[in-house]
């Protein structure tokens, strides 16, 4: 079934001057213009492509990339405000309109907003928002201590990092589990960390217990072996250094080099550790 505001998967059915049609299904046939043909294509064959309307309202292919799909939240940048709303640099040709109804305050051209793409109950049409919390925590979270999810940051509060979960729940990231300062719009790797009683979602970008402490220990020994089994880092050194060098806390650095150390791997010397032939 079609996808509209999604990539799809669509077989060649003709191919003319100006483009190719795609199969969109019952019958429906959807132009992929010439400039967006990949070479060598043919009837028969099948390629991926995002579909949208074009400024005509008409069903439309593109091989581009658009910074977001619907179901999606990303930032992007006002390009121009009129009568209807803010339109926004989608990263394809056409530009996404939010709606005056669906801006939080007045957006101003030049200016990036946190946006969520959906479809227009009403008119059908791929439109954004910047109300975030209609598109949020609207499902209960059914996370497992230490999932693996995606991070989109979205903001900085006196605490910490809010981060959308899976295009789908608010989380946190504490100040004191992070080692580097986080981008707005960063699209970032985390665990979860804790589900709380009120379903407020804490989350980490390490993964908790010993998995974390053994991807650590594996990253100690890779670059022990790389700089000739010695590297000048121990439980002294900063924790924004030991951050660069291994993506850890400096907690997380400590439990993997005591492992290492209880297995006869590593000794710990004043000045760093040295790897045991």
């Amino acid at each position: 079934m079609l996808e509209i505001g999604k990539y799809n998967t669509l077989k060649i059915v003709k191919d003319l001057d100006f483009g190719i049609y795609l199969d969109g299904g019952s019958g429906l046939e959807i132009l992929l213009p010439a400039r967006y043909v990949p070479p060598g294509v043919k009837p028969g064959d099948e390629i991926e492509v995002f579909i949208y309307y074009d400024n005509e309202g008409r069903l439309i292919a593109t091989t581009a990339r658009p910074l977001a799909t619907v179901g999606e939240f990303c930032f992007m940048e006002v390009k121009s405000v009129n009568q209807t709303g803010a339109f926004l640099n989608w990263g394809i040709m056409k530009e996404l309109l939010v709606p005056f109804r669906e801006q939080k305050a007045s957006m101003q051209e030049g200016r990036w907003y946190l946006v969520y793409v959906h479809i227009d109950h009403v008119t059908g049409r791929i439109v954004a928002s910047a109300r975030m919390d209609k598109y949020l925590d609207n499902v209960v979270p059914d996370y497992t201590r230490g999932q693996e999810v995606n991070l989109l940051v979205a903001d900085e509060t006196d605490i910490g990092y809010k981060v959308i979960i899976n295009n789908l729940h608010w989380g946190l990231v504490y100040f004191n589990e992070t080692f580097r300062s986080l981008e707005k719009g960063e699209l970032i790797k985390g665990y979860i960390k804790s589900v709380r009683e009120d379903e407020k979602i804490d989350v980490s970008l390490s993964p908790p217990g010993y998995r974390k402490v053994k991807g650590v220990a594996s990253a100690i020994m890779e670059s022990l072996k790389v700089h000739g089994g010695f590297i000048p880092v121990h439980d002294k050194s900063d924790p924004g250094e030991i951050y660069a060098l291994f993506a850890c806390s400096k907690k997380a650095f400590k439990q993997a080099v005591g492992a290492l150390y209880k297995e006869g791997m590593i000794t710990i010397e004043s000045s760093g550790i040295r790897l045991i032939s």
